[in-house]
């Protein structure tokens, strides 16, 4: 905890002062959390100073709130061209990265219990700079991160706003931002710099930059995915759908409970990152309003399915070229809501 204060202290994200008669100070609490590693060991234990957001009033404390984060399709193009052209993809962790992000928006906080300054009244602390918990400290953060990039001659994407690229001749940088997770790519050796690690593990996609290609899965999601709704002691299938299993709204079926089936269609949705063909569990999220019985059986398939190949992923060989190949195929009258005509694509 005493480290937290420092940082936040050398990093000047606060000045003490008195309250504003017309303003009100937000808490602040500790939060603690466990990180760990890829293969779920612990890799060190966390304490983290927030403010208490939710008693931020819109247009008072803050007025926008929205950032924009990186698209899972762009850093899998990332990888992918990366393995293509033999350039190494490093990431770095930017530590208490919303403390650095500059606050347009007079807020106040109070004073830590434990750490009160006593003897010299009752003060607040008044915020120059960004604290994890309130609303507009994602959007604070990447204003100030892209604008450094700018300044430092960086081009921002026209699709993935959070995607910047820097040119010299030949030599090409890529810098793909995450909230406060960051990847580089480059094609030129000298960008590698110390502060760097080897990217291994992202937003839940464990990496492995090999010699002839790169592998992207998401094994220890799927562990903790199967573990999480419970299908340990079920035996696996070799296919995660029948072919013959035609969904529908199943007024008359047993109802289940629609927060747990929305987090297992949530769940599910977010593994198509490294599993593209089990996108059709998107037919499964079509009834996430009512859902059934029948429903939670054809996405707990998928479930055990999964368990039975939890190690597989996506291999991007060195070999091969870019040239784009595309495979269709139509299921006539294949929705059986709406008897629509669907088609799959690969």
């Amino acid at each position: 905890m005493e480290e937290e204060i420092k940082m936040i202290e050398k990093n000047e994200t606060w000045e003490l002062t008195d309250l504003p008669q017309d303003k009100e100070a937000i808490g602040v609490k500790w939060v603690y959390k466990t990180k760990l590693n890829p293969d779920g060991s612990v890799q060190k234990y966390k304490a983290r100073l927030v403010a208490k957001g939710y008693a931020q009033q819109y247009g008072i404390d803050y007025s926008e709130t929205f950032a924009p984060i990186a698209r899972l399709d762009t850093i899998r193009a990332l990888i992918a061209l990366a393995a293509q052209k033999q350039w190494k993809i490093y990431q770095m962790d930017v530590k208490s990265a919303f403390l650095n992000g500059l606050l347009e928006k007079e807020v106040y906080v109070e004073q830590l219990l434990g750490f009160e300054l006593k003897t010299i009244g009752d003060k607040v602390y008044k915020l120059k700079k960004a604290l994890y918990g309130l609303k507009q400290s994602p959007r604070a953060w990447y204003n100030t991160l892209s604008q450094f990039l700018i300044d430092n001659v960086f081009t921002k994407g026209k699709v993935d706003r959070t995607l910047f690229k820097i040119q010299d001749g030949e030599s090409i940088l890529l810098v793909q931002i995450y909230v406060d997770d960051i990847i580089f790519g480059s094609t030129d050796k000298e960008f590698e710099m110390s502060m760097m690690g080897e990217l291994i593990f992202f937003l839940g996609l464990q990496v492995k930059q090999l010699k002839d290609g790169t592998f992207i899965s998401q094994t220890k999601y799927t562990r903790d995915l199967i573990k999480k709704f419970g299908m340990e002691e079920k035996s696996s299938v070799k296919i995660p759908m029948n072919t013959s299993v035609k969904m529908d709204m199943d007024a008359d079926g047993k109802t289940v409970d629609q927060t747990r089936y929305r987090a297992l269609i949530g769940s599910l949705l977010n593994l198509i990152t490294s599993r593209p063909y089990i996108t059709f569990v998107g037919v499964c999220a079509r009834f996430q309003s009512a859902p059934k019985e029948s429903h939670t059986t054809v996405a707990k398939r998928i479930l055990r399915y999964l368990k039975g190949y939890q190690e597989v992923g996506l291999w991007y060989p060195k070999e091969g070229g870019f040239k784009l190949v595309g495979y269709s195929d139509s299921d006539y009258v294949g929705c059986r809501v709406d008897r629509k005509s669907t088609s799959g694509t690969c």
